[in-house]
């Protein structure tokens, strides 16, 4: 039995999700690039990029990750490239794209040929979460006036347009998208690809797929253009757990279950977007809080119903650990970093990472 905590990834709950993308890749003709910033485990890299594209990268580190362990095609994107990284970032990327125009001129001389792209801004979003919303109010993510991306036209090969954050809703989608094209149809017209980003919940269950594909096609025949998209969590959906036990249990007001990892630690996105996680198994009588082993107050996976009262030595599964949480996991309170495990097609286990006191040593100087 594997020590705990440890993230689960289910090879078989995956391959459902880029059996869905293999799909959309057919019906649409959009190319499929995987999001490195919500998702980076290597060690499945040899059965997702047989479903993709290649990858897309917010970061010099992502894009080397990508070009040595994924393939395909590598694109190069950060907010702002610094000086010392502008040419590692080229030699390892197909595409490059500029968050602003100032970097646009700053380094494209750089890019020796390669196709160049810039992000646009279109101002809109449906994003509920104001941390997370590209079209903020004072956003730094892309160029919004059509009219200054136009002053470069000629330089352009492509654009990027990621304004969806966690859109499960095709005609909010749609509606999104009908509104760039009113505001950056005549920018569109003159470039040969264009990326959508990610954001967009198209493998949840219920989504209108062939719609969101006869959008996608539409779209890349209006403007003779070559669409890319950049899922990242619709891509690891329900594929991976948090595998922990419980350590102790008591109660204050409600009972609670202290278990050996931590959301601020280990699943970071719980508390910076206040969520919480689907936790353990078939409800029952028996409710309980599941505390991590911070000591960070708010340190709280969540609330739960179980078939028996939880004991100490307890395993407890939690959902939804695949996004967003590998990539951001980190030393707080020194506690144990969880392993990374992998559950094959055939349904055994193995474990492919082991983290231990020295890595949390050589974390620090």
């Amino acid at each position: 039995m594997i020590q705990t905590p440890y993230y689960l990834i289910d090879k078989a709950a995956l391959l459902r999700n880029l059996r869905i993308i293999d799909y959309v890749r057919e019906r649409s003709g959009a190319k499929v690039l995987l999001a490195l910033k919500c998702f980076a485990a290597w060690s499945v890299f040899d059965l997702m990029n047989k479903h993709m594209d290649g990858t897309t990268s917010s970061s010099l580190y992502e894009v080397k990750l990508g070009r040595q362990k994924f393939g395909g095609e590598t694109h190069a994107y950060s907010v702002a490239f610094a000086d010392h990284e502008i040419e590692e970032a080229v030699a390892h990327c197909d595409k490059i794209i500029f968050n602003s125009i100032s970097q646009f001129e700053r380094f494209q001389s750089f890019a020796h040929g390669k196709p160049k792209g810039l992000r646009l801004n279109p101002g809109i979003s449906c994003a509920s979460f104001d941390l997370a919303d590209p079209a903020r109010e004072f956003s730094r993510l892309g160029e919004g006036d059509p009219a200054r991306i136009m002053s470069i036209i000629d330089h352009l090969d492509g654009v990027m347009i990621h304004n969806n954050c966690e859109n499960n809703d095709f005609a909010n989608f749609d509606d999104l998208l009908s509104q760039a094209e009113q505001r950056y149809g005549h920018v569109l017209q003159q470039l040969s690809w264009v990326s959508l980003g990610g954001g967009i919940s198209f493998t949840s269950p219920g989504y209108p797929l062939d719609a969101f594909c006869d959008r996608l096609r539409r779209f890349a025949q209006t403007y003779g253009v070559q669409v890319y998209l950049e899922p990242g969590e619709a891509t690891v959906r329900h594929s991976t757990t948090l595998e922990v036990s419980v350590l102790d249990t008591g109660c204050n007001g409600k009972n609670l279950a202290v278990v050996d990892s931590s959301t601020e630690a280990h699943m970071l996105d719980l508390l910076i977007y206040r969520e919480t996680a689907p936790i353990g198994g078939p409800a029952g009588d028996h409710h309980y809080m599941i505390c991590g082993k911070t000591c960070l107050a708010g340190d709280i996976f969540g609330e739960a119903r179980f078939q028996a009262p939880l004991q100490i030595g307890d395993r407890i599964s939690i959902g939804d650990a695949g996004g967003y949480t590998m990539v951001k996991k980190n030393w707080f309170n020194g506690i144990h970093m969880p392993a990374i495990a992998i559950k094959e097609l055939d349904g055994s286990m193995r474990v492919v990472r082991e983290f231990s006191f020295e890595d949390y040593v050589s974390s620090l100087s």
